[in-house]
Parts: C-alpha cells; sequence; structure tokens
C-alpha cells in the first residue's frame, strides 16, 4: 500500500478538512423480541480518536457498531452524532460524515474495484451531476493508497476475501468521512495487510472506532480501549488498564500471560487453554 500522507494531502479538501466526529452512546439499549442484546451502553469518543472495541463472541460488539452508525436504531438511549441524535440526521449527511465497512459484505453485483470504490463519492454528489473530476482523484488516490491500482477493472467477485475486504476499506477511504466505523477489519487479511489498513486508518486524521478480536492488535494499534461483555461495557481506558490479564481471564475463559512489545512498549499476550 502506499503511504497515508499522500491520501490525506493530495487534496485540500481531504478527510482531514471535513472535521473529526465526536460520538456518544448514552445508556444504548437494544433488543429483538425478548432477548436483550445491548444492556445501557454509556460511551463518548473524543474526536480524532482511535478507539478498539473488543469482547469475545455474542458480546454484542457488532450490535453495538451498528447502532453507533443508525443500521439499528436503539430500543432504549441514543447515540449523539456531533451533539445531534443520530436519528434526527439524514441519511445523507450521516452517509457524508460516517464511513463503515462491515463484517460481511455484498457480491459486487458485478462491479469492477474502481466501480465499488467510486460508490465511496456518492454521498458527495449532486443529484443532477456525474462524476467530477474531483471524483475521479479520490478514487484514483485511494486505489493506489490501497495497493489496488492494477486491480481497478477486475470484476470484484473474482478477488480473493483479503483482497475483497481492501477494495472495500477503499470504499470507505473515498467517501471522505469524519468517523470511520470499522466492524472486524483485520478478517481475512495476512498479517502484512492487517498492519498496512490500521496504518491507514490511523492516519487520516479522523475519528475510527473499530472492533477486534486480536487483542495484541488492539493494545498496539489503540488510544483506548472499550471491553464489552454480555451487552455491557466492562472496563474503558487505555489499553495497560483495561487489559488486565485477570480480567481478560475473567471474561475468555483462559489464562492470559502479558509483558511488553520491546518495540513499542505496549502490553503484549499470549493465551493458553486452563488444562
Amino acid at each position: 500500500m502506499g503511504e497515508c500522507s499522500g491520501y490525506s494531502e493530495a487534496d485540500s479538501t481531504s478527510a482531514n478538512d471535513v472535521g473529526m466526529a465526536h460520538l456518544a452512546a448514552q445508556a444504548v439499549h437494544f433488543a429483538v423480541a425478548d432477548r436483550s442484546i445491548l444492556n445501557g451502553i454509556d460511551l463518548s469518543v473524543a474526536r480524532g480518536e482511535k478507539l478498539a472495541v473488543i469482547g469475545p463472541n455474542g458480546s454484542g460488539k457488532s450490535t453495538l457498531l451498528r447502532c453507533l452508525y443508525a443500521w439499528h436504531r436503539p430500543t432504549g438511549g441514543a447515540v449523539l452524532l456531533d451533539g445531534a441524535e443520530l436519528a434526527n440526521v439524514s441519511s445523507t449527511e450521516r452517509a457524508r460524515r460516517i464511513a463503515v465497512l462491515a463484517q460481511h459484505w455484498e457480491s459486487g453485483l458485478g462491479l469492477s474495484v474502481v466501480e465499488v470504490v467510486a460508490l465511496g463519492r456518492l454521498p458527495h454528489r449532486n443529484i443532477w451531476t456525474g462524476e467530477t473530476p474531483r471524483d475521479e482523484a479520490v478514487v484514483a488516490r485511494t486505489l493506489e493508497v490501497m495497493g489496488l491500482t492494477a486491480l481497478a477493472h477486475q470484476p470484484l467477485g473474482t478477488l480473493s476475501g483479503g483482497e475483497t475486504q481492501r477494495v472495500l476499506f477503499a470504499r470507505a477511504l473515498a467517501q471522505e468521512p469524519a468517523l470511520l466505523i470499522l466492524d472486524e477489519p483485520t478478517n481475512h487479511l495476512d498479517v502484512r495487510h492487517q498492519l498496512e489498513m490500521l496504518n491507514v486508518a490511523s492516519r487520516l486524521g479522523v475519528t475510527v472506532i473499530a472492533t477486534l478480536h486480536d487483542i495484541n492488535i488492539a493494545s498496539r494499534w489503540c488510544d483506548r480501549v472499550c471491553l464489552v461483555d454480555r451487552g455491557r461495557v466492562r472496563a474503558l481506558g487505555v489499553a495497560d488498564t483495561v487489559l488486565d490479564p485477570s480480567l481478560l481471564a475473567s471474561i475468555y475463559g483462559v489464562t492470559v500471560d502479558r509483558d511488553r512489545d520491546p518495540r513499542t512498549g505496549r502490553p503484549r499476550f499470549t493465551f493458553h487453554l486452563d488444562t
């Protein structure tokens, strides 16, 4: 992938200039029928912050993210985007402010890579005009940043899982959002592309919220960690505080050893099944 500085500096109206979003969840509940999935989530994400959301399978992480970008409407509480209740923000304005990389993707409906990435420009277009030179420039730059230029005219449906994940991430980047929400963004990616994707996300100058299964990646990448279990926030803060071995052991049901990454000084973990 190319350097993200090229993405952020190549145009005077890039993502850094649209502002960084502040997002807040206030006592958010979500239930389906008689099953409660979120049980009073309180969360505030500062402008420009990188927040990792972690927790075991079924803890409510993905449901929380869907409430944060209005795919689900909370059955209690509220989500605020820059102080406005998200439910009252128009779908067009939400699409201009929030870009999402979901955990499951569409087939692409026969679209090529460049056509899929160009979909990220739709919220910014005038209904009466087609693609502008600026749209074309943003798409071309994003393809270059994500190392996808050579695949630009290949159908999305012919790509590997990792390549598809990078294309959909590129589509989110092309939106030039103020808030980037990533649900398991490192799925299907090899180690290098995992690190490169999160490096790009870190350098955009926008607010980023990502669910991550890999606790070591969360520790290395985020400003703060939100640990979710059974639909509640169990801990929220910097990695050193939240990623406590005894707390992780109780939630994940494993033995946890912690030391320090000699390169970053961040907490580093190994996990073991009890025998």
